[in-house]
């Protein structure tokens, strides 16, 4: 048995990458409800969700209020052990200021950590920056703290081996850039790309995800640009070298995720009539985004959680489709040919 040389090697395993991606963007990928229930609708306005699974248990966290902005709302955090019957953990607020936009990850050390914008309305401007609660048991949080000062908002975090990395945005500081931040303890930040993104208009929100073989991707939302079309990024690491290009497609509140399959699937909101909540796959290579299904929704709506479950995806989200702004939990199976 002859050894093979080191060339041939290197060309196989490159050729073999290459036939597995081509592989896999060639399958077809379908997406099929299974269910849809609204699961919360306490005040006139709930909304802004993100969803975690900590210790065999579901926790969904969004913004209650009044309106979609412009009053003191505040952080409320449910949890459910099988996605039907939801009880309250915790609402987390602060005096004299606005919590929005939820989201819930889990530390390496084990405790379940929730992320929030905190907001200042003062003299007509709304100063935005971000606070952090964690929690031992899902029931006892701490108080919210502020992480990054109003003007910067971080506003979604991922982590990965012991460190989280996410985005923060101008509101309305260092317009037209975002910014990469790192931390290992939630609370501690520091800056891995002073300028990530700035490719015309205003760079909003982000979410940052890693894929099985340690690449981050990025679907970064713009507003203020012609067509608003959302960007994806790509980076190995230390993650400071960023590539990004256009997906031409206008995405609100997006989130995505690798399923075990090795697809990569996004949930936002589209902006062609009628406005609505979609289920769509992502292939990083061509940076495409084909909708593969329309959630129950439309009107003021979006802002998904994800998480991958029982060979399902389950996607919270917000909508108000029916008579006032409500939360909504939807399992759906997705299909590879």
């Amino acid at each position: 048995m002859h050894p093979i040389p080191f060339r041939r090697l290197i060309l196989c395993i490159a050729l073999g990458s290459v036939l597995s991606h081509s592989a896999r963007a060639q399958s077809k990928i379908t997406a099929e409800l299974v269910d849809s229930q609204r699961i919360w609708d306490r005040k006139p306005h709930n909304a802004f969700t993100d969803l975690a699974l900590w210790n065999d248990t579901m926790y969904c966290a969004f913004r209650e209020g009044q309106h979609h902005a412009g009053d003191n709302g505040v952080l409320c955090v449910i949890s459910s052990k099988d996605g039907k019957k939801w009880t309250e953990s915790t609402t987390l607020s602060l005096p004299d200021l606005d919590l929005r936009d939820a989201a819930v990850s889990v530390t390496p050390d084990n405790r379940l950590m929730v992320l929030g914008g905190v907001q200042q309305n003062q003299n007509n401007q709304r100063r935005t920056g971000t606070i952090v609660s964690f929690s031992d048991n899902g029931v006892e949080f701490s108080r919210p703290q502020i992480v990054i000062p109003p003007g910067r908002w971080l506003w979604r975090l991922t982590w990965h081996g012991q460190h989280a990395y996410g985005v923060s945005y101008a509101t309305p500081d260092g317009k037209p850039f975002s910014s990469l931040l790192k931390t290992s303890n939630g609370i501690d930040y520091e800056t891995v790309t002073a300028k990530l993104l700035s490719a015309g208009g205003w760079p909003t929100e982000a979410r940052i995800r890693f894929a099985q073989d340690g690449t981050a991707y990025c679907l970064h939302r713009r507003d203020g640009a012609e067509g608003n079309t959302a960007y994806l990024g790509k980076a190995n690491a230390p993650y400071s070298e960023w590539t990004w290009k256009d997906t031409n497609i206008r995405l609100g509140g997006p989130n995505f995720l690798q399923i075990p399959s090795g697809q990569w699937i996004a949930v936002g909101r589209l902006y062609d009539n009628p406005v609505r909540t979609s289920v769509l796959a992502l292939d990083p290579v061509t940076v495409k985004l084909t909708p593969l299904l329309d959630l129950p929704s439309g009107g003021d709506t979006s802002y998904a959680g994800m998480i991958w479950h029982k060979n399902l995806l389950w996607i919270s989200y917000y909508s108000s489709h029916e008579e006032k702004t409500c939360i909504y939990l939807a399992k759906v199976r997705i299909r590879v040919e």
